[in-house]
């Protein structure tokens, strides 16, 4: 059983929280009714994932497990597999449900290996259905050691994380000793190698700046609620993101002079240019120039659209520093 929990949040100017709790992540409490973009982004999901409990059905279930190895340093199964689709994920991740669903996660397997005298080790298997989302749900936490497992990964306390291809796969070890961390680094390097091919990364990465690849420092999704968590924007989805945009946060500088670029890429110039014109108005209404405000921390925020993306620049040092990152994307941005 996975460890979850649910927070009362009394916060009416952000509305919602995601937490790490037991190596899990998870949400606060959320009020999705004020925004009939969310209200459609959960009727997506619930039409969508009917068509996927279908798919499910129809292949291979049991493929996942074949990435496993029969025991790992003295590990075996214990127990039944379990198997969660994005109706039942909240059967196993009370509350965390939510952020593997705003990936559009397919199906989870899990596992729980045993070893007399060390504890338990837990596989979870997301099949994410792209390389763009299992890249995305990782970089959804980002803090830890990386391990040079998979495509990327992390490690801090009991808990591997790691992508590849189009798997998310977190192995949690419920009390942290040197054989397990060992089990767990075998483990991991024998599923990463199981799986065999590496998977495109999301295309809006080559809109960053030079020397602002830094993978470590930049979140990939689509929907304006993982956007807050990681950069409160407004309560309003004013940016008008929904499943079918595709968007990267990088955070540049340290901490006091930091500041964050947004790429957000729509369906179309139209919804572009609209969802520009919803964020300035809101975001900006006493901008000095289209697209350029000075915000109360004395920080700059500057926004440009560019075809059928739109950038944003956030606590820029200065008025010239903002523009200037939006050029640099402007540069990048083939149409």
């Amino acid at each position: 059983m996975i460890f979850s929990a649910w927070v009362d949040v009394k916060n009416e100017e952000i509305g919602q929280i995601f937490f790490i709790f037991k190596n899990r992540m998870s949400f606060g409490k959320i009020i999705f009714v004020r925004d009939s973009g969310l209200i459609w982004f959960l009727i997506f999901l619930v039409v969508g994932g009917a068509a996927v409990m279908g798919q499910n059905k129809t292949m291979e279930k049991r493929d996942l497990p074949t990435y496993l190895p029969k025991d790992i340093l003295g590990w075996t199964t214990a127990g039944e597999d379990q198997w969660f689709d994005p109706q039942t994920i909240f059967d196993y991740i009370d509350g965390g449900g939510e952020i593997y669903r705003a990936y559009n996660f397919q199906r989870l397997f899990v596992r729980r290996l045993k070893k007399a005298g060390q504890p338990d080790i837990i596989v979870d298997f997301f099949d994410m259905g792209s390389s763009r989302d299992a890249f995305g749900v990782f970089t959804q936490d980002l803090e830890g050691d990386d391990w040079g497992i998979g495509q990327g990964s992390t490690y801090k306390s009991g808990l591997l994380s790691f992508w590849r291809d189009r798997y998310f796969i977190s192995l949690t070890a419920e009390a942290e000793t040197p054989e397990a961390k060992q089990a767990l680094t075998a483990l991991g390097k024998h599923i990463a190698a199981a799986i065999e091919k590496n998977g495109a990364k999301p295309a809006l990465l080559n809109f960053l700046p030079t020397g602002m690849a830094s993978e470590k420092n930049v979140h990939y999704f689509h929907n304006h609620i993982i956007l807050n968590y990681h950069f409160y924007v407004s309560e309003g989805n004013i940016l008008k993101l929904d499943q079918t945009t595709e968007a990267i946060l990088a955070r540049m500088g340290e901490k006091g002079e930091r500041s964050y670029l947004l790429v957000v890429g729509y369906a179309d110039p139209k919804k572009a240019s609209q969802a520009y014109a919803s964020f300035t108005k809101t975001y900006m209404p006493d901008a000095a120039e289209p697209g350029l405000v000075q915000t109360e921390d004395k920080k700059w925020t500057a926004a440009r659209v560019k075809d059928r993306y739109l950038t944003v620049v956030f606590s820029a040092s200065t008025a010239a520093a903002g523009k200037g990152l939006l050029a640099e994307v402007e540069k990048k941005i083939k149409i």
